[in-house]
């Protein structure tokens, strides 16, 4: 990272985490450069990269001010108030009636669940591919270990950036990260099992459940601080809960990450009732600023928690690589891999595995990090401009989710039809849900390039939101 880069990093933590609130005057260009030890240069630089991304705004004569922003001017959405007990679950008619209908590569794809595959470094992607297939040794080419060893040593040493150390032994390479929680989930569950998931909850979540015959027991999860421990404590006081799945950071819809206690106070929980922690955290590269979040696997002492990533998100959509690293589990989730999809593409292992040693992982990252936010902002400024008043958001301090909570007249499964009419895909928030609740929310994706295109989206969408 460039000097500027870091001076603008430091800045950026100031404003995200509020000791530079909205409309508060940044340092001087003097006083930056000597508080800091860097050039005037420099200071303009970074005061420039923050401007680009949103961050801060100039002012004629009188310096750089931190931008007001949506999320400072809209309240943050609700919490669920309530937990369900044991629900079936048969949400995935609704789910794919919505799926379906946001294949039109001509929609705007506020709707889609990946961000603009632009983002992504495919190209040199593909030359490792094509480097690594010419000396692949052929005879490992039917391979059915637990994945290709250098992706494997690859993935280890990125735990450690997270405070995990991770013997590679623990780690399985799966078929992108919903194969790796479906079969975590098939190693401790039964059919009619109740399952503890959040509220609202990643909808391939619901679908696996529903597949599986498993019954989900809701748990509330906050905007910002993720899923209510107290719910949870009442839950399994009261059920018989034989596993969790959670996302503990930039949880899918809310963008809500766990503060270090809770997730302390959650595996605690873990050990006192011995119930297993299904952790997908397939978005835990995306966090903005400088220090990573480390997940509830970093506090687990005695192989509770199931720990699952991908490449899809951050790096190789398409690729579907996936991991676990399944704690006391992984022989039994290594056996299920084997009786059912053997063993993921060699080849696609090999070239990620690659990229991770020789093609600048950390440089992409920090170049896809800036983006996203960058996007965000200007999705979030966006809202405030064309959403009615008393619209609610969320700003989770990572990945590229939205969640838009809108007063209770606004039927967001029709606002899908409406907008889907004018060319613009959303996700409406019931698919989120076991019990069909957020029928007034709606999920965005900020994660493609933000333009004329988008913005005009954004004034149309404020405009059927209002005639509600």
């Amino acid at each position: 990272m460039k000097r500027y880069e870091q001076f603008a990093a430091v800045i950026a933590e100031k404003i995200r985490s509020g000791l530079l609130p909205p409309g508060q005057k940044v340092p001087s260009v003097r006083m930056a450069s000597q508080t800091y030890s860097v050039s005037p240069s420099t200071v303009f630089q970074g005061y420039y990269l923050l401007e680009d991304r949103g961050l801060i705004q100039a002012r004629p004569r009188s310096g750089y001010y931190v931008r007001e922003t949506t999320a400072r001017s809209m309240d943050e959405p609700n919490p669920v108030q309530r937990a369900s007990d044991g629900t079936e679950v048969g949400v995935s008619e609704l789910i794919f009636s919505v799926l379906s209908s946001l294949k039109d590569p001509n929609t705007v794809p506020f709707g889609s669940a990946f961000p603009s595959p632009d983002l992504y470094p495919l190209a040199r992607l593909g030359r490792s591919m094509a480097k690594t297939v010419r000396y692949l040794d052929s005879s490992r080419l039917s391979d059915m270990t637990t994945g290709h060893p250098e992706l494997r040593r690859q993935i280890a040493l990125r735990y450690m950036n997270s405070g995990v150390r991770l013997p590679m032994d623990e780690l399985v390479i799966t078929n992108g990260a919903m194969e790796a929680l479906n079969l975590c989930l098939q190693c401790v569950t039964q059919p009619g099992d109740l399952v503890a998931i959040e509220a609202p909850a990643f909808y391939a979540c619901l679908q696996v459940l529903e597949r599986l015959k498993l019954k989900a027991v809701e748990i509330p999860v906050h905007p910002r601080d993720g899923v209510n421990q107290m719910a949870l404590a009442d839950a399994l006081t009261r059920l018989p809960i034989k596993a969790f799945w959670f996302m503990s950071n930039l949880q899918n819809p809310l963008g809500a990450s766990m503060k270090d206690h809770a997730k302390a106070t959650l595996y605690g929980l873990l050990e006192q009732h011995q119930v297993p922690l299904i952790e997908d955290d397939v978005y835990a590269e995306l966090y903005y600023g400088t220090k990573p979040p480390h997940p509830v696997k970093s506090l687990d002492r005695s192989g509770l928690v199931m720990h699952c990533g991908s490449f899809s998100k951050s790096l190789a959509p398409g690729y579907r690589v996936g991991w676990v690293a399944g704690g006391r589990y992984t022989q039994q989730i290594d056996r299920l891999k084997l009786m059912t999809t053997l063993s993921p593409s060699l080849p696609a292992q090999a070239a990620i595995a690659d990229y991770l040693q020789y093609g600048g992982y950390d440089r992409h990252l920090h170049k896809l990090r800036d983006t996203l936010e960058t996007q965000q902002n200007a999705m979030l400024a966006a809202a405030a401009r064309y959403f009615p008043c008393d619209t609610r958001v969320n700003q989770p301090l990572g990945g590229y989710f939205l969640w838009f909570e809108f007063p209770e007249r606004v039927d967001s499964l029709k606002l899908f039809e409406l907008a889907l009419a004018q060319g613009i895909s959303i996700t409406p928030g019931p698919i989120f849900s076991a019990s069909h609740q957020h029928r007034h929310c709606i999920r965005l994706n900020c994660g493609h390039r933000w333009d004329k295109r988008s913005e005009d989206a954004m004034a149309l969408l404020g405009r059927i939101i209002a005639s509600f």
